[in-house]
């Protein structure tokens, strides 16, 4: 079966609206013959006359008149379809998104963001899971809208990035823990049992290299894969977590954190969708609110400008 010329489906609206062909071409910017010459493809398409000569012009046949509404409905379907998107009224969206997103940024941004939603998108839903794998399946299948998180090598080429905020790791002890006291040095550091974040739980990281450099090693007891697994256990025991400083700002409430007597490692946390949603308005308008939230907060806390700095 051929496939029907769409483009004849505006004609044939225009021309039974007329029912002209100088003014139907008018509407269409064509010349008079050009929409003649469409009508006879319309005609002969049709098998049908469609429009015949009367007295005064063209009228049409019943066959014209027994589809003219229906061809009016479905040429304006085809128009609304290909016109550009209009701007979204965000107070009467409804729409959820899925946000594969960490403990720490939740705990951080979430709040803030389900309160900013409230206020300006009332009807948006937000579906929060924990993110396990750096893999970009999920955003690939579209079971997850939008994720946040550090870009790797798991990472799909196609994903689009952006950077909410530059992170870096520091230390966390209990408050009373022997290292919230003097002086903090590599050996000291090392000196103390360890939880170590990772979600492989093999393998050694920036850290463990670092202290590798000066001829140290973690004594590292106990591996679990967020972190905030690692400050629940710093919080209870002598453990001493290394964790991201933003991430787990409010997560790290009551615990005495400190810059770690070498270098650290630091990360960039970005936000990571699939080109697909690239021209969808909501979702990035709703984009947009995340990296607001991330870029207010883009500043030094109160605990990290008290925070011990070590020294040697």
């Amino acid at each position: 079966m051929t496939t029907p010329d769409l483009n004849l489906l505006i004609t044939l609206n225009v021309l039974l609206d007329e029912c002209n062909v100088a003014r139907a071409a008018n509407q269409l910017n064509l010349s008079p013959s050009a929409m003649s010459r469409a009508l006879a493809r319309l005609r002969e398409t049709m098998a049908d006359p469609l429009l015949v000569r009367a007295e005064r012009g063209l009228v049409p046949t019943p066959r014209a008149l027994e589809i003219r509404e229906e061809v009016a409905r479905l040429a304006q379907g085809v128009t609304a379809v290909l016109r550009p998107a209009q701007p979204a009224d965000m107070k009467h969206v409804e729409r959820t998104f899925t946000l594969r997103t960490s403990d720490g940024f939740i705990e951080n941004f979430g709040p803030e963001l389900v309160e900013q939603l409230a206020r300006e998108a009332p009807g948006i839903r937000l579906r929060l899971l924990q993110k396990t794998t750096k893999d970009s399946q999920a955003l690939r299948h579209g079971t997850v809208d939008l994720e946040t998180g550090v870009v790797g090598s798991e990472t799909g080429p196609e994903v689009r990035t952006r950077v909410l905020f530059h992170d870096r790791f520091i230390g966390v002890v209990r408050q009373g823990h022997p290292l919230s006291q003097g002086i903090i040095t590599a050996d000291r550091y090392a000196a103390f049992r360890h939880v170590r974040v990772s979600r492989r739980g093999v393998g050694k990281g920036q850290i463990d290299e670092e202290l590798q450099s000066l001829g140290l090693e973690r004594n590292i007891v106990i591996t679990v894969d967020g972190f905030a697994a690692a400050l629940a256990l710093s919080r209870a025991t002598d453990l001493v977590s290394a964790v991201p400083e933003r991430h787990t700002e409010n997560l790290r409430n009551g615990l005495f954190s400190f810059e770690l007597p070498f270098p650290a490692p630091e990360v960039n946390v970005s936000m990571l969708w699939h080109p697909r949603m690239d021209g969808d308005e909501v979702h990035r308008w709703l984009r947009e609110q995340i990296l607001s939230l991330c870029r207010c907060k883009d500043r030094p806390s109160a605990e990290a400008s008290e925070m011990t700095r070590p020294t040697g």
